[in-house]
């Protein structure tokens, strides 16, 4: 199926998909544990006649039965993935084939894995993982796929490029989200619609997580700043318990006037998830049968962004210039000594000084550079929500980088070169990046502005005819030296006002090379940056620790009315401000710091370096849980998100390790903590929420013993039992295995007396909690360690 027959069918109207497989998959008496995908083999009249029910209903597209069909699933069913998927795909479209005009999607849920640096999961691993998907669906004759029910934008991304590779037909995806905006994994809405739109999806939107009056907001803000069409599958409500069993707590006829009222907001696809069946779905299609489509009217900004920052270059926008080895001896050895905890060093420093993008280049003669970059990528997005600028002279490395970068970036650069164009514009576009245009070409760095003008047209004119947006364009007008070429510092001025206003595109330049070979030359950049901003430069490449041109940008953004009531100039610079702590250089940071910001070297190095002051259980008790203490306060008032939260207890782990060496030569207790058994219960084959708690329990030195999924009642009390532990968690993400949970917490109570019980997952409530006779209920990975540290 192609794009433009998808369009044309949204002409006069919202397009319906349906509702839930699983929902109905249970009440036609799916047995717990099975993988449901394994049922388009052994029962396909069954899921035929879901298919034709939702049809029947009034549906437009129905779903094939793959949501979790993959590698992983196959090998646990026993089945081949190829037959597994081909079956559901054709089995969606015999039935959708009895109906005049509806369709059968490719469906298509996340791996079950976590992608690395948060995971264990190599994000080339994970392209494949959803390319055979892809593959054997395509085959079977989808008419596009849906990705649905992603909490990570990363993994999100190895799926959509997947598709893009393996596929022609168009892409619809969808994340889950909370009430507050944010995933599981802190990727926040704009961040979504930014990162999908440029890696050029027909459809994007929200499904699963939360009834449609919980998701409202979250619908409000993706039609602020969608440009494409927007899909909307919410839950039947919020999980309850009604006669014993776990169900959804609004009526069919409610979730199809709040499904209504989202799409005379401008939705054009919408459907149901957990919880909805035939009825939700044919009160929808009578409910926005009569809504005439809207146009999605959002205004369009030039923005780049990691998961959970976005950056408009509305407004001046600081680019730190710091991670480039050109000039910086320091920073050379660094790379050569693959010290990559230098390079995480800069960078946090210079976010902490105001840079609101970071330039990255890696480029030494000696070093192997595609592969430094994408390391660094994917270290930098570690410990810092801040949006790259992927800088490189090779096509290869800006490649590989931009592949694996989670979020919209920028390339820097391409230039008026045919090669150039040729190379980097189909980067920028499959990858979906904003792309630095450089105004130089075969002839070098023209000395007019008026011929550097003509080379940034050349390049949004070729930018264009890629696929690329205008607003997706910078242009850098290079700034020249001044000792050596006097009158180039004017040409830049002009071309840079020249560019605004001709092509109205956004104006970066690296400010600082006018002073090369002069004296007191931070007295020459930070002149030259207040001209370059009278002109209409947007953004400086620059030195966020050079105090000189951080007052200029400060004082510029509020002469341009940028800063409402001087309240960022009075803060930085009035009465009351307070002194910023001096950037950390070469010395080694203090431990808390180090976990704070997720070094995990420089955190056993200064784990090694207090055993000289205090014995190491002081360490421990005094440092290591004071830092943990913040950086969880930091996570639960969302200041810092899950990698980063990884990120701070892998670093507190290596200090551990260094303390546990120590402790064993003196034969003294090895500290490891508090034992607690933890699994996802019987029938639930979902485990990845339950993975990431275990990650973060081992960093808080809790010794844990991990029993897995689909873990029967009797096994989680013999585990108590074997290793004496006093603490449980258990996890559920299906409405149906709450019963689990609550059959394994009364044999607990039977049977191993005074074990205390915390339970989280994603259908998990407080009343549900409450429900199982647990004694606590965690909502995140963090919460748990709290819960767990009160029974200590």
């Amino acid at each position: 199926m192609k794009e433009q027959n998808i369009g044309k069918m949204l002409e006069n109207r919202v397009m319906l998909f349906d509702g839930a497989m699983g929902t109905m998959l249970q009440r036609g008496g799916m047995e717990l544990g099975i993988v449901p995908e394994t049922l388009n083999l052994t029962r396909p009249e069954m899921i035929e006649e879901i298919h034709r029910k939702y049809l029947e209903a009034g549906a437009d597209v129905v779903l094939s039965n793959t949501f979790g069909a993959n590698r992983f699933k196959a090998e646990k069913a026993g089945v081949s993935l190829e037959d597994m998927v081909t079956a559901g795909v054709r089995i969606a479209k015999k039935a959708a084939s009895a109906f005049d005009g509806k369709y059968a999607a490719l469906d298509i849920g996340p791996c079950g894995r976590v992608l690395q640096p948060a995971g264990d999961l190599p994000f080339e691993e994970a392209v494949e993982i959803f390319a055979q998907v892809v593959r054997a669906g395509t085959a079977a004759g989808a008419d596009f796929i849906l990705l649905e029910t992603f909490t990570d934008l990363y993994e999100l991304k190895a799926a959509v490029i997947a598709a893009k590779e393996n596929s022609t037909l168009p892409i619809f995806a969808t994340m889950s989200f909370e009430e507050n905006g944010s995933t599981f994994f802190g990727a926040c809405v704009e961040s979504m619609v930014a990162t999908l739109e440029a890696l050029g999806v027909f459809a994007l939107g929200v499904n699963c997580s939360l009834g449609p009056k919980q998701l409202a907001l979250v619908v409000k803000r993706i039609l602020a700043c969608a440009h494409i069409p927007v899909l909307v599958q919410p839950n039947a409500g919020l999980p309850v318990i009604r006669e014993g069993k776990t169900s959804y707590d609004i009526t069919p006829r409610e979730f199809a006037d709040c499904v209504k009222e989202f799409a005379q907001s401008g939705v054009r696809f919408v459907g149901g998830c957990c919880g909805t069946d035939p009825e939700y779905i044919r009160l929808t299609k009578e409910a926005v049968a009569d809504v005439t489509p809207t146009e999605i009217c959002a205004p369009r900004r030039c923005q780049i962004c990691s998961p959970s920052k976005v950056i408009c270059f509305d407004a001046i926008t600081v680019i730190g210039e710091r991670l480039n080895p050109t000039g910086k001896k320091t920073l050379q050895a660094a790379l050569r000594a693959h010290d990559m905890d230098y390079v995480l060093r800069e960078a946090i420093g210079e976010e902490e000084q105001g840079a609101q993008v970071l330039d990255v280049n890696m480029g030494l003669p000696d070093i192997d550079e595609p592969a430094m970059l994408a390391e660094a990528v994917r270290e930098l997005q570690a410990v810092t929500p801040l949006p790259l600028q992927l800088d490189s002279a090779s096509a290869a490395a800006l490649e590989r980088a931009a592949r694996i970068y989670n979020g919209k970036p920028l390339l820097n650069s391409v230039n008026g070169k045919k090669e150039s164009l040729d190379a980097v514009l189909p980067i920028a576009k499959k990858y979906g990046c904003a792309v630095l245009g450089l105004t130089l070409d075969e002839n070098g760095i023209p000395d007019d502005a008026q011929a550097r003008l003509e080379i940034a047209r050349r390049i949004v004119t070729a930018a264009a005819a890629a696929g690329i947006p205008r607003e997706d364009v910078l242009i850098d007008c290079l700034t020249m030296t001044v000792s050596a070429q006097p009158a180039q510092a004017m040409e830049t001025m002009k071309a840079v006002s020249l560019v605004k206003k001709e092509l109205g595109v956004k104006t970066v330049l690296g400010v600082s090379n006018v002073s090369f070979g002069l004296p007191q030359r931070p007295i020459i950049n930070r002149t030259m940056l207040a001209m370059a901003f009278a002109a209409g430069l947007d953004a400086p490449i620059m030195n966020p620790s050079d105090a000189g041109m951080t007052e200029t940008v400060a004082a510029a953004r509020l002469l341009l009315s940028q800063d409402e009531n001087a309240a960022a100039y009075i803060e930085k610079y009035g009465a009351d401000a307070l002194p910023k702590a001096a950037p950390v250089k070469d010395e080694t940071p203090k431990l808390e710091y180090a976990i704070a910001r997720g070094l995990k070297d420089e955190a056993s190095k200064a784990a090694s370096s207090l055993l000289h002051e205090m014995p190491p259980m002081s360490v421990i008790e005094e440092k290591i849980i004071p830092a943990l203490d913040s950086v969880g306060r930091d996570y639960e008032a969302q200041r810092i998100f899950l990698p980063q939260l990884i990120k701070s207890a892998e670093a507190a782990k290596g200090a551990f390790e260094v303390l546990r060496a120590e402790l064993a030569k003196s034969g003294a207790n090895n500290a490891k903590g508090k034992k607690i058994v933890i699994a996802t219960v019987h029938g639930d084959i979902h485990d990845i929420g339950k993975n990431i708690v275990k990650v973060i329990l081992e960093n808080y030195n809790f010794d844990v013993i991990d029993l897995g999924k689909d873990v029967p009642p009797r096994r989680v009390a013999e585990a108590v039992k074997e290793n004496g532990a006093s603490l449980v968690g258990l996890s559920a993400l299906m409405t149906t295995t709450v019963a689990s949970m609550k059959e394994t917490i009364e044999l607990l109570r039977r049977e191993c007396p005074g074990v205390r019980v915390i339970v989280g997952g994603a259908v998990l409530t407080e009343s549900l909690a409450e429900y199982t006779g647990a004694d606590h209920y965690a909502k995140d990975a963090m919460e748990t360690v709290r819960c767990a540290e009160m029974e200590k």
